[in-house]
């Protein structure tokens, strides 16, 4: 799609308590972020908030469609020009640290000027790399299964369950596409979906990355291309033509909403995206394996641009984008839960959307059984993704056996870690 760049200045102040920023002199921060209309709209009051508590403080924001968002991040770390705060997601954030782009933020937390206390268990820890604070979860997520009800309802069938084996999970996809007469199948082909292979990893009592390395073995992922061509042969998914068309992610080509499929492999804060594209009943159930698996995830970071000149009111900024509850009203849940435990249950006393509502269950129920968070993913994780993507479609077209997609795959992976 094409990028949608917006430029304006919004006079705002704010901070969640009476402390002074910088020297007090007038500051502009600039504010770079990806996302739609509401997004824009809900963070530019955000900031207009502050600044009506900080008159001193005004922001210069920049957004644009997630399209082109990186090249033109990458573009702008390379002339020096980053903006004082922006986003960015765990595909990038390694790199830009790396890079020595991204402020370390660890002095600030430990001086209390940025509150992480009330973050989920690991939420704070997924922002740190190589033991520093280096970004801050502007949301937390967590990987989902989308299913659809009404058709389980009309079909008769049981609803999947938290927990389920893959086994049982096929066995059941199965039975859905028999159920249905071939015209939808019981689960999309989520061999592609690296979020799927990682939580099956960490069942396994391994890690995608130990450090800068992959922290799986090509029998790992043969494996893992094995129990999806099992899945495939039980017809538990649809063709390989049918399931590439979900694999770019995109939410209206999602296979649970055009009936393709009765379930797919989504975040949990895109049911309500999800739901937009058909009148059936969705639901969200976490994906087949033990829950321990999984963790509390930031579905983006807000960060600080090292060269900045403002750094403690750009952190102060953070700290009130993500601790204070008049922001957290404003902001909602458009990037996904509030990080902040108490703003969470304020926002969430006064949801509308049902289905944000299931959406906020789902993640407390399943926060009971989460695992510890891994460290941010390494640079190279964005080309890593790719490159399952293709090995796992060589697959499911059988163009490739599975160990020598399996062989491809890890070591081209690992050669995408070497650079």
């Amino acid at each position: 799609m094409l990028a949608l760049v917006l430029f304006a200045t919004i006079g705002l102040t704010a901070c969640t308590d009476d402390r002074t920023v910088d020297s007090g002199d007038r500051v502009e921060l600039s504010v770079f972020w990806w996302g739609g209309e509401r997004r824009a709209e809900l963070t530019e009051r955000a900031l207009q908030l502050y600044s009506s508590r900080h008159p001193e403080v005004t922001f210069r924001v920049t957004w644009q469609g997630e399209t082109g968002y990186y090249e033109r991040l990458a573009t702008q770390a390379g002339a020096g020009n980053v903006a004082d705060l922006f986003q960015i997601d765990d595909d990038y954030l390694t790199e830009y640290v790396d890079s020595r782009i991204v402020l370390d933020l660890s002095g600030h937390v430990a001086s209390g000027a940025l509150d992480l206390s009330q973050f989920p268990r690991g939420l704070a820890q997924y922002g740190q790399v190589g033991g520093r604070t280096v970004a801050v979860a502007a949301a937390a997520n967590t990987p989902a299964m989308v299913y659809n009800r009404s058709l389980l309802d009309r079909l008769g069938l049981d609803e999947p369950r938290i927990g389920m084996t893959y086994d049982e999970f096929f066995r059941w996809a199965s039975e859905v596409t028999r159920a249905s007469g071939g015209q939808t199948a019981g689960a999309m082909d989520a061999s592609a979906d690296h979020r799927a292979l990682w939580l099956w990893l960490r069942t396994q009592g391994k890690e995608f990355y130990q450090g800068r390395e992959i922290g799986f073995s090509e029998a790992d992922v043969t494996r893992w291309f094995e129990l999806w061509q099992r899945a495939r042969a039980s017809r538990a998914t649809p063709s390989a033509a049918v399931t590439q068309q979900a694999n770019g992610g995109e939410a209206a080509r999602q296979l649970v909403v055009n009936r393709r499929a009765a379930t797919s492999f989504a975040w949990s804060n895109e049911l309500t995206e999800l739901q937009r594209y058909t009148k059936d009943d969705l639901r969200v159930v976490s994906y087949p394996g033990s829950p321990k698996g999984q963790w509390t995830q930031a579905s983006m970071y807000w960060a600080a641009f090292r060269g900045t000149r403002h750094a403690d009111t750009v952190v102060d900024v953070i700290n009130f984008l993500v601790n204070d509850p008049e922001a957290g009203a404003i902001l909602g849940t458009e990037r996904g839960l509030s990080p902040n435990a108490r703003v969470r249950d304020a926002v969430n006393a006064n949801l509308t959307d049902e289905k944000m509502k299931r959406t906020v269950t789902f993640e407390a129920r399943m926060a009971e059984h989460f695992g510890p968070a891994p460290a941010p993913p390494p640079k190279g994780h964005a080309r890593i993704r790719a490159l399952l993507v293709a090995h796992a479609e060589d697959v499911q077209f059988g163009r490739a056996t599975p160990r020598t997609a399996a062989y491809e795959f890890v070591a081209e992976a690992r050669a995408a870690l070497a650079t």
